[in-house]
């Protein structure tokens, strides 16, 4: 299996935004998200979720760097878009910006 998964950006339909299993910054940081894609209107769906619970059908998988190992695990055909911060994070700001230009979402290797 690769880690290496790439989306085109009209195959994306669902955002999943991974946690370990908590709330906290990690609801505020899909929420963030959420916005970010209803303010581009994308049409895409964005959803928060455990890394353990990932959705079958996710495109893309959003999630702290600490858990892309597990994300990729969980969603093998999902691109995983990996961030350091919470809110702002240049990943998550490009990966918006790339379904807005309709490029590719590559998964980091």
């Amino acid at each position: 299996m690769s880690d290496r998964v790439t989306k085109a950006a009209n195959e994306v339909t669902l955002i999943v935004f991974a946690c370990e299993a908590g709330m906290g910054s990690s609801l505020m940081g899909a929420n963030q998200l959420k916005k970010l894609v209803k303010k581009a209107n994308l049409g895409v769906t964005v959803v928060h979720a455990p890394v353990q619970q990932i959705p079958d059908h996710a495109d893309v998988v959003v999630t702290h760097r600490g858990l892309a190992a597990q994300a990729r695990i969980k969603a093998p055909g999902a691109a995983v878009v990996a961030f350091d911060m919470f809110f702002n994070d240049p990943a998550v700001l490009g990966l918006v910006d790339k379904l807005k230009a309709g490029q590719p979402i590559a998964s980091e290797l």
